[in-house]
């Protein structure tokens, strides 16, 4: 069995959200650009993902984009 390891997405929704409304998003950055938001964090796996999902459906946002970003990875030093 594969180790499910954490995600990092960065998630479109239309429209500007209000202080209220990202913190809904626990754990997620907000930031606003022009006539939409973008959500951006780690995600421990899918079921996290399904509830963020699930969360912007109930507060009727227009979910725009799900993006699964690369893996980060730190710079590694020689010696």
């Amino acid at each position: 069995m594969t180790e499910v390891q954490p995600q990092h997405y960065r998630i479109c929704v239309g429209g500007r959200l209000g202080k209220t409304i990202r913190s809904a998003f626990p754990g997620l950055e907000a930031r606003t650009r022009g006539d939409y938001t973008m959500l951006t964090g780690v995600l421990a796996d899918q079921a996290a993902l399904y509830g963020v999902l699930v969360e912007i459906e109930a507060l009727g946002l227009e979910l725009i984009e799900v993006r699964r970003l690369p893996p980060h990875r730190p710079t590694e030093q020689s010696s």
